[in-house]
């Protein structure tokens, strides 16, 4: 599968997110050049996978750098969940 991009709102914003599919049914989450976190679908719930399963050989985790024009965007259940409905969603366009 090849990578995506997913909008979802973050407090009062909206923040683009690149979806990377990995072979071991991880996907990790990309934000502003970094891996955010990683999720994988559990039944029918979203889970975050810890750091040993994400494989960061590729791009460094995801650092937020104050004063930036950027969010500050902090990986949650929340927002595993929202990511987790958005790549549902993506999946079945496909």
């Amino acid at each position: 599968m090849e990578p995506f991009n997913i909008r979802i709102s973050y407090g009062s914003n909206e923040v683009t997110l690149t979806i990377l599919p990995s072979d071991n049914d991880v996907f990790k989450i990309v934000y502003y050049g970094g891996i955010l976190g990683g999720i994988r679908k559990n039944a029918d719930e979203w889970e975050p996978v810890g750091s040993d399963e994400i494989g960061g050989e590729d791009l460094p985790l995801y650092q937020s750098k104050h004063g930036d024009e950027r969010l500050n965007v902090e990986f949650t259940e929340q927002l595993v969940d929202r990511i987790g409905d958005e790549i549902d969603f993506h999946l079945e366009e496909l």
